[in-house]
Formats: C-alpha cells, sequence, structure tokens
C-alpha cells in the first residue's frame, strides 16, 4: 500500500483510514471504516471518509467491491483474486486460487479481457451452525 503514499498530501485522517485499512482482510464497508475513524476524529464526516476511499481506489491502493445491492466494500489487496460470500452475514473472504477460464470468442461479444473477479456465495461456518 505504500507505493503511491507520495502522491497525495498525508492528513492524520488519510493516516488513520490506510491504519484502518492496512492487512484488513474483514472488506469494510465505508460505515464501518468510519465507525472506526470517528473515535479518533469525532469531527470527521462519512463524505470525507468516501472522498478518501474513492482517491485511494483511484490510486490502486484499494479495491471497490459491490457486492449485492446494500454496500460498498473496500479491499486493500489489490492483488487478483477472488472472493466467497455468505448469503447470510454478507462476510466476505478472499480466495487466492486462480482459475483458467476459457471464454469462446463468440461470447466475449467483442470484448478483450484484461481481467476478472469471481464471486462464490454460500453460508459460512459460523451461520451454518445457527441454523
Amino acid at each position: 500500500m505504500k507505493k503511491n503514499l507520495f502522491k497525495f498530501k498525508m492528513t492524520p485522517q488519510r493516516m488513520a483510514i490506510l491504519n484502518y485499512l492496512k492487512d484488513n482482510k474483514d472488506h469494510p464497508a465505508v460505515e464501518d471504516i468510519y465507525k472506526s475513524i470517528i473515535t479518533q476524529f469525532p469531527t470527521i464526516s462519512l463524505a470525507t471518509v468516501y472522498k478518501n476511499l474513492e482517491m485511494l481506489k483511484n490510486l490502486g491502493m484499494l479495491k471497490e467491491l459491490s457486492i449485492g445491492q446494500d454496500k460498498k466494500h473496500f479491499d486493500p489487496n489489490v492483488s487478483p483474486h477472488h472472493h466467497l460470500i455468505c448469503k447470510e452475514c454478507k462476510k466476505i473472504v478472499d480466495i487466492d486460487v486462480k482459475f483458467d477460464l476459457n471464454i469462446p470468442e463468440h461470447s466475449k461479444k467483442g470484448f478483450e479481457i484484461i481481467g476478472s473477479h469471481i464471486e462464490f456465495y454460500g453460508i459460512c461456518p459460523e451461520c451454518k451452525k445457527k441454523s
């Protein structure tokens, strides 16, 4: 994550967001990040958190995950990987396995494939225990 830090002014709020995201594998939503940061910076707004996350995403330091329609989640792991998503609690887990997908030319509709992301849905072990 440090590779692009020189491209913007480091404010205490940005540092707090970066520290929260550092090695975070929970794929937090904006609201989760905001709730954590507001304890240190009571005057920070949700809009400021959004703006900073957007900037970090544009710098290639974060991936934005739009899982379902409820909220956006952020992933500091920008290397190619896939996700498991619990349909009950919405927990997101990384899958670091490469899947070789051979898409027939006629199915590509003229697209040049430059990347892929696969989402697998299921029920996590914790939710399975509850039901």
